[in-house]
């Protein structure tokens, strides 16, 4: 990394700023040689270096009324791109230029600034790449019904902005080796696979017995069979479905276990709304009679840190997904010891090996689900055992203290135009 010991101007790009970024610009920020510059719609929701300039501009325009279906997920990404760029065209004209360009092009922030600096090297962080067929489209035959082919060119359409952000770049990213699998195998040789790091220092076991509050006034504490379960917001994607399905089955084979659902109960972040209600109500009603609702918590959303707190006294956590981006939330609830359920999907798969650091289930049935679970609360000595595997398996793979390093070394190469 001897780039990174001369003083540089480095330019930080997404939606959401800092988001992905935020070790980096830690990292970046305490060797106090660099110029760092993030741009961003949003504001900012957590705490970032003093020493980073963070510029939020706004968007000139909204959708067009009336456009073309097939053309309004690329229009919305245009709009995006020409904010961002006329952001970037006035750091240009106040004499700013980086050494480097590092952005999340999903949302189009990409398009246009290799327009404002031509010569600029940029690695831009890849998430997903949509495919019409195979991984998570018409994966869950019950709720995503066959595609027609109009739905499919909607689909199609998701990556025309993603193509333009590959040949712009000059080198890219993504967090894992499924996640790169989904684009385009030409380009697999033009990506690193890195992931952000976890904490390993925050998202830890207890060092001694925990008492936690839930919202509803429910009192846990270290030893009891406590099953955690963790979306964005409660939904198929994310197996919702799978899991409320199995509660019957796993209350009369655990009556004292605590279930502890965590995620915001309105909308979905992937996938389709229910088409009535909401998902949570949709699944319940089909369970009602047969569980005691006094056993099944849902906290809404909570802070970091009190996730973490209940990861801490969680005897088995749940994490079931479509064959699409993985979850913070499994590597970290992975370090904080859990032992882990998970589905037998090729983004977990990537991570939980079966029988070693955590149990995996086929993502659509309730009762292997159920199993799992029982073994795991039953068995406590295996399940530590899986637990302490997968912590060990983050600290070694997945820490801020492994995967920093990488990202800070892939920077220099690309700002160094050491990659061909």
């Amino acid at each position: 990394m001897r780039g990174f010991f001369i003083a540089m101007n480095l330019l930080f790009v997404h939606q959401n700023f800092p988001s992905q970024y935020f070790h980096l610009l830690k990292a970046l920020a305490n060797s106090g040689n660099h110029k760092l510059v993030g741009l961003g719609i949003q504001p900012v929701n957590q705490s970032i270096p003093k020493n980073v300039t963070y510029i939020r501009y706004g968007l000139d325009r909204t959708s067009t009324k009336a456009i073309h279906p097939f053309a309004m997920e690329t229009e919305s990404k245009v709009i995006r791109g020409e904010a961002c760029a006329r952001a970037a065209h006035h750091l240009n004209k106040q004499g700013f230029r980086p050494k480097l360009i590092c952005v999340h092009p999903g949302w189009g922030e990409a398009l246009y600034l290799k327009e404002i600096w031509p010569d600029v090297p940029m690695l831009c962080y890849q998430e997903f790449y949509y495919r019409t067929q195979g991984f998570d489209c018409a994966f869950d035959q019950e709720l995503q019904p066959t595609h027609t082919w109009e739905d499919r060119a909607r689909l199609y359409m998701k990556n025309a902005n993603l193509l333009l952000a590959l040949q712009s770049s000059s080198w890219n990213v993504t967090a894992t080796k499924f996640q790169r699998s989904s684009f385009p195998e030409n380009w697999h040789s033009r990506f690193s696979v890195i992931h952000d790091g976890v904490d390993t220092k925050k998202a830890c076991p207890a060092v001694k017995p925990l008492t936690l509050k839930l919202p509803d006034g429910t009192r846990l504490q270290s030893g009891m069979p406590i099953v955690t379960f963790v979306n964005r917001r409660i939904e198929p994607y994310r197996g919702c479905h799978t899991l409320i399905r199995a509660i019957p089955d796993l209350q009369k084979q655990n009556p004292n276990a605590h279930l502890v659902i965590v995620g915001a109960t309105e909308g979905v972040s992937y996938g389709a709304p229910c088409p009535k209600g909401e998902w949570r109500e949709h699944f319940l009603a089909e369970i009602e009679g047969r569980y005691d609702p006094t056993m099944v918590h849902f906290t809404g959303t909570i802070t970091h840190q009190h996730f973490l707190e209940l990861l801490r006294i969680s005897a088995a956590h749940v994490y079931l997904t479509y064959p699409f981006v993985l979850s913070w939330s499994l590597l970290e609830a992975m370090a904080c010891g859990c032992p882990i359920v998970g589905s037998a999907t090729p983004p977990v798969m990537e991570v939980v090996e079966h029988g070693l650091n955590g149990l995996l289930v086929d993502f659509f049935n309730p009762q292997e689900l159920t199993a799992a679970i029982t073994e795991l609360l039953n068995h406590r000595e295996r399940a530590i055992t899986m637990g302490a595997q997968a912590r060990q398996m983050v600290l070694e793979r997945y820490s801020l203290e492994q995967c920093v390093p990488r990202h800070l070394a892939l920077m220099d190469l690309v700002a160094s135009a050491g990659l061909q």
